[in-house]
This record gives C-alpha cells, sequence and structure tokens, in this order.
C-alpha cells in the first residue's frame, strides 16, 4: 500500500476560497486536509505541488510523522514558519484522515481515545473594533440562543495602529459583561492592537469584570512585550494562532503566556498539534486550540480536543452561515452547544463529490 496521488487545490465558495489537499492510496482510499488561508494560501499549495509531493508519492501512507519529517527538512529553507507549515499541515491531516480509513477508526481513537465525544464550543465574535458599544450588545446577543459555553470578544483591529480606542473598548468591554450578567464566562481578543501600557490598562478592566483570558494584547512578533504584560496581570494571557513551530510555542511559554492556542492547519496538522499539546502540558499551561476554518480544520481540531487530558476550555467557533455545507454529506453543526463527533473512521466527513467537483480549482502554479 503506497500514497499513488496528491491532488492540491483551492475551493471557490464565491468570494473566498479554502486550501484543501487529498491524498490517495493505490487502492483508491484518499484523506482530506486543509492548509490556512492566509493571503490565499497560494505559497503552501506551490510547497505541496513543487516540493512535498515528491515525498510523498510511493510512501507507506501510515508513515506520518516520518514523512512530516522527510517533508519539513526537504523544504525547511524557506523558513519553518508560515506558508511551510500550513502545507504540512494540510498534508499531515489527510495522511491521518486516511489512516483512520485504513484502519477503520476514527481519529480520536489513533490517538488513544476521546475523554469525550460531546465538545462544547465558545463562539468567537469578530469585527468589533468597527462597531459601536450598542452594535457590540447587539451581536453578542444574536450569539446567545445557540448555547455558547463562553463568548470571546474579538477586535480584528488595524494592526499598523496602537491604542487607537482604549477608552470605547474598555466601554465594549463593560457592556458585553453587563449583558450577559457576572457568571458567565467570557474573553476578550486584542488582535495585536495595544502597547504594552495600553495593554495592561485594559487588561485591570478585563480582571475587574472578571474575563477568563486577554488574548494577544500585543504585536505577536515582540515575545518581549508579551512578558510585560503577564507579569503585570493576573489575568490568563494568551496567544499562538500566529506560531507555526514547537519552538515557537516554547518562547510563548517561556514568556508567561498561560494560554497557548496554536491551529490545526498552521502548524503542521495532528503531528505538530500533538507534539505542542505535550509540551503545554509538560509546563502546566492550557493548551485552547485557535480555529476559524469551518469544516475540515474545524473536524480536524475537534478530534484532537476531544483527545486531549484534562481539557479545561470549549472549542473555538465563528462562522454559523454553513458556506461550506453544500459540498459536505454531515458537515459538523452544533446543537444545543455541543458539537458531536461520531465514530466514523478518520476525520468522518463525507464529501459530495459532483458538488466540490464544481468549486474545485485544482493548483496549477
Amino acid at each position: 500500500m503506497t500514497i499513488s496521488k496528491v491532488e492540491a487545490f483551492h475551493v471557490d465558495w464565491g468570494g473566498r476560497k479554502s486550501v484543501w489537499v487529498r491524498v490517495w492510496d493505490d487502492e483508491g482510499r484518499y484523506g482530506l486536509g486543509e492548509a490556512s488561508p492566509m493571503e490565499g494560501g497560494n505559497a503552501s499549495l506551490e510547497l505541496i505541488a513543487s516540493s512535498l509531493t515528491p515525498v510523498l508519492i510511493g510512501a507507506d501512507p501510515m508513515a506520518s510523522r516520518v514523512l512530516q519529517d522527510r517533508m519539513f527538512h526537504k523544504a525547511v529553507k524557506t523558513g519553518p514558519d508560515g506558508a511551510l507549515a500550513g502545507a504540512l499541515a494540510a498534508v499531515d491531516i489527510a495522511l491521518w484522515d486516511l489512516k483512520g480509513k485504513l484502519l477503520g477508526q476514527p481519529i480520536y481513537q489513533l490517538f488513544g481515545g476521546a475523554w469525550r465525544t460531546e465538545l462544547p464550543f465558545y463562539a468567537s465574535i469578530g469585527g468589533n473594533a468597527k462597531r459601536t458599544v450598542d452594535e457590540v450588545g447587539r451581536v453578542v446577543e444574536a450569539w446567545l440562543p445557540h448555547k455558547p459555553s463562553l463568548i470571546k470578544v474579538r477586535l480584528d483591529a488595524d494592526r499598523t495602529t496602537r491604542d487607537f480606542d482604549l477608552a470605547g473598548d474598555i466601554a465594549k468591554i463593560r457592556a458585553v459583561r453587563k449583558l450577559v450578567g457576572d457568571g458567565f464566562p467570557l474573553s476578550f481578543d486584542a488582535n495585536n492592537g495595544y502597547s504594552v501600557q495600553g495593554a495592561i490598562r485594559v487588561g485591570r478592566v478585563l480582571e475587574e469584570q472578571s474575563y477568563s483570558w486577554f488574548e494577544e494584547p500585543v504585536q505577536h512578533y515582540h515575545i518581549e512585550r508579551f512578558e510585560k504584560v503577564a507579569r503585570a496581570l493576573d489575568i490568563a494571557i494568551a496567544a499562538g494562532e500566529q506560531e507555526y513551530t514547537l519552538q515557537g510555542i516554547q518562547r510563548l511559554i517561556d514568556a508567561g503566556v498561560a494560554i497557548v492556542q496554536p491551529d490545526i492547519v498552521k502548524t503542521g496538522g495532528f503531528t505538530g498539534l500533538s507534539d505542542m499539546a505535550a509540551l503545554a502540558k509538560a509546563h502546566g499551561v492550557d493548551l485552547v486550540p485557535h480555529q476559524t476554518q469551518p469544516t475540515v480544520g474545524m473536524t480536524a481540531s475537534l478530534h484532537l480536543a476531544a483527545s486531549l487530558l484534562h481539557g479545561h476550555y470549549p472549542c473555538e467557533y465563528d462562522d454559523r452561515t454553513g458556506f461550506q455545507d453544500v459540498v459536505f454529506a454531515n458537515p459538523p453543526k452544533p446543537v444545543n452547544g455541543l458539537f458531536t463527533l461520531s465514530d466514523k473512521p478518520g476525520l468522518g466527513l463525507e464529501l459530495i463529490e459532483d458538488e466540490l467537483a464544481k468549486r474545485m480549482r485544482p493548483w496549477c502554479g
């Protein structure tokens, strides 16, 4: 049994695109994976097509960790972060999906079983920098009937300015707490929008308002700024969606980040993210995977989260539009605040091939 074909392609949803890969074995079975779509995902697709596919063809599809290492070192001179990590993620997720199908087991079983197959979610609500206080309240209120276990207010601010509207942000923080009540879990994501001083000022309000964590208060590439903010505040500092390597997550932990948030479609898939989970466990910090891709990435992230020992936080969910549902017979959807993982092999997703073919754009370089 060997890998016979690798398909790297965009899926065009009419205005937005996903970056997917299928890895086929020589008996006609395939695994499906996804890379981060940042900047269109073009660089990741090119790396899959030109650099990674030659390593895969003819290889044993069960050897995902060996293949990860070989692919990484073949292309590492392009840089270990970003596009390469996303390309490795897509291939690795596809290999684990295929492995599960070959063994007749869901991926969470291949990681030693699930602590739970019903997973609560948190509502990740973006775009709030441009909203008024009242508008933020209305958007948050619209999520409540879907029974999230926590609500995260994301600014999605302009990263070229700092401390643009501290007073307005603080007003939104207070208004959301008043809306949901004292006992409801909340977190706040500054999306790299503050100086150290601005972050400390906002962080003290978050502590006063009993928010659970303060995410990416400063620019992600200034690790020493995270350390200064973490030392000044009691609230848990969270970060990691823009780290791609085990070493990057280690640097955040060393800086005092209490919740690390690597993303499965950016960090080498199951192989990369499971290493990061072990690192976090060894250092006594929480791993709460970042996740914004609604179907393939979401399902992969749920499988990993289900297998995590003592996972304390719900899983991220930010897109209720269902725009990808048309190509799946069984897209993941929460019911009464819970995502339920099936016991189908691999990821458990069933593609509708005719619908996928209408939207599939093979990568041609």
